[in-house]
């Protein structure tokens, strides 16, 4: 019998699970499909304390935030970067009337009609700087547009900017990477395998599982983890039979992907007249991210889609600021996820909390629930859930994982740039964007990738983009990739660059490898 059982392999059960497993307990984890596969790989991909939550007074949430940036950019620094944000200043920003800063500001300075003016912004910003401490990363300096190159893909109209910081992270990587740490430090991971239903007993939970064979097989564990996500209130009812008063409220956010439309590598923040803002980031190297919406979704069987809509306010709301018009013929790619927010009651989407509340059901064997929450924090949620699980099994270890680097984090954030030249220089062949590629997927284990090959033919087949046989393989054995979308989408990002034909190539390579695997295990 397990300690624990995970339903749930999004960024917050992972977390958790390895976690738990970290603290001596024993766990097993659950995710009906691909890890990241829903929420965790369709975000907008950033540490960062979330400027906007200070116009809601969600202090201790960014603050929580904020301190997290550098703690998690230490044990990642292969996935997770820093990276400047460019804040263009203008006369007619305002603020969204729903925020409680709106609000309390048209009471106090009326004659202000809801505008944000520079002075404001700024402060805010110096708040943001020293809310959560920082070693790492730098404050925050006013540019001029007109003299820097963040000018000069911008409109006339916008003379002065604000430059700040925040992280960058590879979201579904980050995942991937927790289930790993966990795995190797004892749990069991269980991928593509459905947790079909519950028996809850005095003293553990039975738990019965399905997985893509149709398989079933059963578990055992002393406390059940409901992380769930965007299914999270599906997994009480249907799979765990338990009512409760907590809801979730189901909020998506759309992206789209556009060739790159501006040469450095900082981002943008964009405030829009209707209140909202959205980024345009460097994305893979070649490209421009942009996003996000805020839209209620209706439930979590409907897939998510970035609709014509949506790309169209987040082309229309860019085009405000970009010199040249951003339009359709410039998206290469659109993804869209859902956030399963916990349900405060908020009148909007855009107003609804990142915050995240767990909730602790002990009449019977104990069941542990998470709603809400945002990638930044998944960390800290997971040390919150341990210590309630602690509270309810009787175990009292301390939080560990502050500072601890996931596999291939194993190296300063300074040393970074250092060991993508000597990765470059030991594997010539591959060229410098390609090693700089690999290092931020697997850090100091982008070695034991490539082997000791010499050349590009050394390292196998061609799947095109740059992805090769021996990366593949290294995915399907050591990261529980199995089709061509966990590959390409979610552990890396070079379904951007492969062509269908190339897509569904890969797809049948790994469908008989792992064919003849299976049959030369006999399992």
């Amino acid at each position: 019998m397990d300690d624990i059982f995970v339903i749930g392999g999004g960024i917050n059960g992972c977390g958790i699970a390895r976690d738990a497993v970290g603290r001596g307990l024993s766990v097993t984890l659950a995710e009906k499909g691909d890890l990241a596969q829903a929420t965790s790989s369709a975000s907008t991909k950033l540490f960062h304390g979330g400027l906007r939550y200070l116009e809601y007074f969600e202090i201790r949430l960014v603050r929580e935030a904020l301190e997290e940036r550098e703690t998690l950019l230490r044990a990642m620094p292969h996935i997770s970067w820093p990276m400047r944000f460019v804040l263009p200043l203008s006369r007619d920003m305002r603020f969204d009337t729903e925020t409680p800063a709106a609000k309390l500001l048209n009471r106090v300075m009326p004659w202000m009609k809801g505008k944000r003016p520079s002075w404001m912004i700024r402060a805010g910003l110096m708040m943001y700087d020293n809310l959560g401490g920082r070693e790492i990363l730098p404050g925050t300096k006013r540019l001029d547009l007109a003299a820097d190159p963040a000018g000069q893909p911008l409109q006339d109209r916008f003379a002065a900017a604000f430059e700040y910081s925040d992280c960058w992270v590879q979201d579904a990587r980050l995942v991937v990477l927790n289930a790993r740490d966990a795995e190797a430090r004892g749990a069991t991971i269980l991928t593509r395998t459905e947790v079909v239903s519950t028996i809850r007993h005095a003293d553990h939970w039975q738990i019965t599982c399905r997985d893509g064979e149709g398989l079933e097989t059963r578990h055992e564990a002393r406390l059940l983890v409901n992380a769930g996500g965007p299914w999270a209130a599906d997994v009480l009812g249907r799979v765990a039979h338990v009512n409760t008063r907590e809801k979730v409220r189901l909020v998506r956010g759309s992206h789209i992907v556009t060739k790159r439309l501006f040469d450095h590598d900082r981002a943008y923040f964009f405030q829009g007249t209707d209140g909202r803002i959205i980024f345009a980031i460097p994305y893979e190297q070649d490209f421009t991210l942009i996003g996000t919406t805020d839209q209620d979704h209706p439930d979590p069987e409907t897939a998510p889609e970035c609709t014509d809509a949506e790309a169209d306010y987040l082309l229309a709301f860019a085009s405000q600021y970009f010199r040249r018009p951003v339009t359709r013929d410039d998206i290469v790619w659109r993804y869209s996820g859902v956030r399963p927010l916990y349900d405060d009651g908020a009148s909007s989407a855009t107003a609804a909390t990142r915050d995240y509340v767990l909730t602790l059901e002990d009449t019977a064997a104990p069941l542990l629930s998470v709603f809400g929450g945002k990638i930044t924090t998944y960390r800290r949620l997971a040390e919150s859930a341990l210590e309630k699980i602690g509270s309810a099994l009787g175990v009292y270890q301390g939080p560990w994982t502050a500072g601890v680097p996931l596999p291939g984090g194993d190296i300063a954030v300074g040393d970074v740039p250092g060991a993508v030249l000597a990765l470059s220089a030991r594997y010539p062949f591959l060229g410098g964007a390609e090693a700089l590629r690999l290092f931020r997927t697997y850090g100091t284990e982008a070695a034991e990738v490539l082997g000791e090959a010499a050349s590009a033919s050394e390292l196998g087949r061609d799947f095109g983009g740059g992805l090769t046989e021996a990366e593949v393989c290294w995915l399907m054995d050591r990261e529980y990739a199995r089709r061509a979308a966990d590959v390409l989408w979610r552990r890396t990002k070079l379904g951007l660059r492969v062509t269908k034909d190339e897509a569904a190539a890969l797809d049948a390579f790994m469908a008989q490898r792992a064919a003849k695997r299976q049959e030369e295990t006999g399992s």
